[in-house]
């Protein structure tokens, strides 16, 4: 295992190559386009043995993915943003014929107004496509989902393709040190993709089909079986990891200092970092607070989270994505969880980060002092504005 001084688009790249993807279809956009430079870097060199198309969309580049998985080859592809709703048609296809693609996705606004930046409306919109959703929050783990991806969805019982969702700029083209792991380590880790679901001369068999009213619905609770039994993997391949690579993960959510919390604001992806120094900050003023990141988002822990929080007095959800005319999508679901294991306590949902708009401390310590205060709502972060519409003064 070597260091290196790697953004986190650079330390995907890297760990898709120690994945050895047979096929990668490749197409730009900011702010995925170093994933699929640096890789194209790899084949030249010859590091990395693949076939790499530069493909003509980003539609392409996934039905490109889908091809390459349907003859039993490892497949590989990145997107963002609009490029990502490009895909749109194709994700369900990926997911209904259960090909165990993995696909890196840099979380950018979604048009209009026209914006490079990051927040999560993207990746979150396309929660129902059938897909396991994963997000990172630093470099280290960036490259670590992309060895993870393969073994989750090319198991047997999952056989569901995998997208790793990273912050886009603060973390794809953020720099910090980055454990590289040896070839033989991760070869260690992960075994040759094998496969019984692909066109085959020697076993022929009907792909990509057609399914009337009474068969249907079959196919689509074994879809959702097969990200529910994700779960499973997911411990089991971060077990595995553990072993060989000795960094350890906690399954589909992370907790920081929640076993005696009161009050509990849930995450996702980059912004994690800075609630966790925030966390440190108050408990050092005696504040009982904690930090609840969600990693994976399909299959989504409900009883991870109710778990967690269930002590609690109050909590709130913070995210990068409005659902238009209701809430934060993540919210949603965590409000499910809660609703589900009977749990009722005050919960709160703050948008922020839209279009990169930048999260300050003094924003997340505003966060906690208002649940802790008894304030309830639902609030644009930096606008003054509720989702009940409603609107401050001072409101832009």
């Amino acid at each position: 295992m070597a260091k290196q001084f790697l953004s986190g688009d650079e330390a995907f790249a890297y760990g898709i190559r120690l994945a050895r993807p047979h096929v990668i279809s490749a197409y730009p956009i900011t702010p995925q386009t170093i994933v699929v430079e640096k890789l194209s870097e790899f084949v030249e060199d010859g590091s990395l043995q693949s076939e790499f198309i530069h493909v003509e969309s980003e539609h392409s580049a996934l039905s490109c993915a889908i091809g390459a998985s349907a003859v039993g080859a490892r497949a590989f592809t990145a997107t963002s943003s609009q490029g990502l709703l490009y895909m749109a048609e194709c994700l369900p296809y990926a997911s209904g014929g259960r090909f165990p693609i993995v696909m890196m996705n840099a979380n950018r606004s979604t048009a209009l107004p026209w914006n490079i930046y990051g927040d999560q409306r993207d990746s979150l919109s396309q929660l129902d496509s059938g897909w396991i959703q994963a997000y990172a929050e630093n470099a280290q783990e960036a490259l670590d989902l992309a060895l993870f991806g393969y073994y989750i969805a090319e198991n047997k019982a999952v056989s569901t393709p995998f997208m790793a969702n990273l912050d886009g700029f603060v973390l794809t083209h953020t720099y910090e040190v980055v454990d590289v792991p040896s070839q033989e380590q991760a070869d260690k880790f992960l075994p040759p993709f094998e496969t019984e679901n692909k066109m085959s001369l020697e076993k022929p068999k009907n792909l990509a089909f057609s399914a009337g009213p009474d068969t249907n619905s079959i196919f689509k609770y074994k879809e959702h079986i097969g990200i529910l039994n994700a779960k499973k993997v997911i411990l089991e391949a971060e077990q595995k990891f553990e072993n060989i690579f000795g960094r350890k993960y906690t399954g589909l959510t992370e907790n920081y200092k929640t076993e005696d919390a009161e009050y509990i604001l849930i995450t996702l992806g980059s912004i994690s970092g800075l609630v966790r120094e925030i966390v440190d900050k108050l408990r050092k003023n005696g504040e009982k607070v904690g930090l609840l990141k969600i990693r994976y988002m399909r299959p989504f822990p409900n009883e991870e989270i109710a778990q967690v929080v269930k002590n609690a007095k109050a909590v709130a959800v913070l995210e990068k994505d409005i659902s238009f005319g209701n809430e934060g999508a993540v919210y949603t679901n965590v409000n499910s969880a809660l609703q589900k294991a009977g749990i009722n306590i005050p919960s709160s949902n703050y948008i922020g980060g839209l279009g990169g708009k930048n999260i300050s401390p003094q924003e997340i310590e505003d966060i906690f002092a208002e649940i802790k205060s008894g304030i309830s709502d639902i609030k644009f972060l930096g606008i003054g504005g509720c989702l009940n519409g409603s609107y401050s003064k001072n409101a832009q």
